[in-house]
């Protein structure tokens, strides 16, 4: 049964969550978290630093931060306050304007739990978003042709009441357009019927993406808490060219 809930009979596969993420067992695994968690990993590493994921929001990640003489990121809220210096934290428009530091601790409950447990198992881990789509496509054709299985698995988010996955459109749109870029480079016949299902809903939605992304659930909360631009910042189709690899705990830029 693993064979067929991992979706192991074909080369490319597309799943949700932490439990989807370790189901597909693939070789390389995209986490694709677009508000905000891989948007924001990508526009840091883009600018030099290297980012330790971390699940935890809280006194853990202060000591984690210390431990690793990094600089733990701020909330997007705490980052506003009035007179305060601009500071990294998980807003893509934030990381875009602050000034860079060299090691960065992002806490992140959903791509940074899935991050590091992925890397657990062995699997080469990336993080993928909208704004690196088709750089990702290009890298996970280099494996398939290498012979390595790739998984992209759409972080989600979690329902208040009781912490079970809530699907999140933006992290299906995202998973999409790098599924869509490796269809693109002729591998649309390596991918599972859940994968081609994405790279469907990508297609009919490409062509209104920013309005589709600021009406979404996931838009519309950081709209209302008054971060729009950071919707803007992540909906910026193939603006990076680069690919964040977690190496020995940190997101970095890939060699390859």
């Amino acid at each position: 049964m693993d064979e067929i809930f991992g979706q192991r009979d074909h080369a490319v596969r597309f799943d949700w969550g932490l439990s989807g993420a370790l189901a597909a067992a693939a070789d390389v695994c995209v986490v694709v978290d677009v508000l905000s968690f891989s948007t924001s990993v990508t526009i840091a590493v883009e600018r030099g630093m290297r980012v330790f994921p971390f699940a935890w929001n809280d006194a853990r990640a202060a000591s984690y931060a210390a431990d690793l003489d990094a600089v733990l990121a701020v909330g997007r809220l705490e980052a506003t306050c009035a007179g305060a210096v601009p500071a990294p934290s998980l807003s893509p428009a934030g990381l875009m304007e602050c000034e860079p530091v060299s090691r960065l601790v992002l806490p992140s409950p959903n791509g940074s739990t899935i991050s590091t447990a992925l890397q657990a198992t062995g699997a080469t881990v990336l993080a993928g978003c909208l704004r690196n789509a088709s750089a990702v496509g290009r890298q996970l054709a280099r494996h398939l042709r290498d012979g390595r299985s790739v998984a992209v698995v759409a972080a989600g988010e979690r329902w208040h009441h009781d912490d079970s996955l809530r699907p999140a459109l933006e992290d299906h749109l995202g998973a999409g357009a790098v599924l869509s870029a490796l269809v693109r480079l002729g591998h649309g016949g390596d991918l599972s019927p859940e994968a081609r299902a994405a790279v469907a809903l990508w297609d009919a939605t490409a062509d209104q993406l920013v309005p589709t992304l600021h009406a979404c659930v996931g838009g519309r909360e950081l709209t209302a808490k008054g971060f729009s631009a950071d919707v803007d910042v992540a909906a910026d189709l193939d603006a990076c060219h680069e690919i964040p690899v977690l190496d020995r705990g940190a997101f970095t830029k890939s060699r390859t």
